[in-house]
């Protein structure tokens, strides 16, 4: 062979290596996509569902809230211990573990002959999503590096974080009115088995602290911190706020994370490094992604007691009437990160998208007894989803962005946090608030009217939507004064390795 002809063999080598390595890539985060999209539709996909399992099951009223909350009290308590796991261990043995777990207690969910049976595989449901959450999300971090294929990654990624709710409410229902309640968990077996096999072949595994130990103390304060937390919101629901059973829980996990952050600032190995929370831009994200969660759920929620007791929708039907703010959201997210946060920075970019989904939940609360959908409903739900996909994806990318490889699983594990502790404040205070409002607007009225009746629903939930509305304000406010002026650079430094 010619000296020419092995050069340009060389060439092609070296210029087909790259593609193939960003090939790669994309279908790594195809695999992480599918594995987020099972951990949040989770929240929400059992919902509708729950109507038909209680009938099936024969427990209480009073016992339905546990299938919801046992997911929620597993799912966040446990994230940092998960983040950190897939750091000491490896992402992709922790990312692999997560899924078969995620399945086999789904399936055990799905096969529930009693209220036990049920409740108990929900919470470990949320045990083994704490594990595959961060892994999957610092996987994301470790594998984008470069700043342009980063954003978009981080525009996919978001976007099912921020719309993966609506998609629940979506598929539960029609898995629901198709087939029966138990599918809303059989479904996730099928979507473990295609992220499984991708991970399996795309994944290659790295311990970024394998040199580092677990910090049990911290692991055990936060633990317990974050469980006391979201129990106490969630007992928000049920019982009185001057009951022991909220407030009491509540001090003790707000005591519980203040040890625990005192205790990381003398750790030999600390769970979670406050050089994480300390950088500024980082900060404000964790932030943002806590006010975004507790507000997003004044529109799952409450529209979707609306769309269904109020104008009559089926569960498939209420599915689908958010899948606007679905489109709205992942084409906004895709701009979000990939242009205006590029061009402006966060600080403009963050509280305009704040900003805008503030409008549009103010709009929601124009609903009435009988409204139409196409004018009451759908335009407001395009602008929130619009105002979200300029806040949830990039702000995540802020969260996790310039973090050491070492604490990518913790610092993921954060952001998951902030979810999920955002979501249960913003459903407790939400409910206790619509619940109010009902109750007065009864006071003097004739209860037993129907229409009145009606009309108090309403009132509930445009209270909701108007505290949702200023939840996102709020977050304006937050976001435009703790964001560094000026568009954020990617720190070669600090960047993290790429490890497929």
């Amino acid at each position: 062979m010619s000296q020419k002809t092995l050069t340009e063999s060389g060439q092609a080598d070296a210029v087909e290596a790259p593609a193939a390595a960003s090939s790669k890539k994309w279908w790594i985060l195809a695999v992480i996509a599918l594995a987020q999209l099972m951990v949040v539709l989770d929240a929400t996909i059992v919902n509708i569902a729950l109507p038909s399992a209680q009938a099936d099951l024969g427990f209480s009223d009073g016992s339905r809230q546990w299938i919801v909350t046992a997911y929620a009290l597993a799912f966040a308590s446990l994230l940092l211990l998960g983040g950190r796991i897939a750091d000491l261990f490896g992402r992709k043995p922790a990312f692999l573990i997560g899924i078969v777990g995620f399945a086999a207690v789904s399936a055990l969910g799905g096969a529930a002959t009693n209220f036990e049976m049920l409740v108990t595989a929900r919470a470990l449901q949320g045990a083994f999503g704490a594990l595959l959450a961060p892994a999957a999300l610092s996987l994301l971090n470790t594998t984008f590096t470069d700043a342009r294929e980063r954003a978009r990654a981080f525009s996919v990624y978001g976007a099912i974080a921020g719309a993966g709710g609506a998609v629940g409410l979506l598929l539960g229902g029609i898995l629901t009115d198709a087939l029966d309640w138990r599918w809303t968990l059989y479904v996730n077996v099928v979507i473990a088995v295609v992220a499984f096999a991708g991970g399996w072949f795309l994944l290659n595994n790295h311990r970024d602290a394998a040199n580092s130990k677990l910090d049990v103390p911290g692991t055990v304060l936060v633990a317990a911190g974050l469980f006391s937390l979201v129990y106490g919101f969630s007992n928000a629901e049920t019982h009185d706020w001057s009951s022991v059973a909220t407030w009491g829980f509540l001090i003790a996990g707000g005591v519980l994370l203040a040890a625990f952050t005192w205790w990381q600032t003398r750790a030999a190995h600390p769970l979670l490094p406050l050089r994480i929370l300390l950088d500024r831009n980082r900060a404000a994200s964790f932030l943002a992604v806590l006010i975004s969660g507790a507000g997003m759920f004044g529109v799952f929620l409450f529209l979707t007691y609306y769309l269904q007791l109020n104008l009559g929708f089926s569960p498939t039907k209420t599915g689908v009437a958010f899948l606007p703010m679905v489109a709205a959201l992942m084409v906004s997210a895709q701009l979000g990160t990939t242009r205006v946060v590029p061009r402006i920075g966060p600080k403009a970019a963050i509280p305009l998208g704040f900003a805008i989904a503030a409008v549009g939940m103010a709009w929601l609360t124009g609903i009435g007894v009988a409204s139409d959908y196409a004018t009451a409903v759908l335009p407001q739900l395009i602008v929130i989803g619009a105002g979200l996909g300029l806040v949830m994806p990039p702000a995540m990318q802020l969260a996790t962005g310039g973090v050491a490889a070492e604490d990518a699983g913790v610092a993921s594990a954060t952001v998951n946090a902030m979810q999920q502790v955002g979501g249960s404040i913003g459903t407790a205070l939400l409910n206790t608030l619509a619940a109010s409002a009902a109750t007065d607007y009864l006071t003097g009225k004739d209860a037993t009217n129907k229409l009145v009746q009606a009309q108090a629903t309403v009132e509930s939930y445009t209270t909701a939507f108007w505290w949702s509305a200023g939840f996102f304000a709020a977050g304006t406010a937050i976001a435009f004064l703790l964001y560094r002026r000026g568009v954020p650079e990617q720190d070669a430094d600090a960047a993290p390795v790429v490890h497929m």
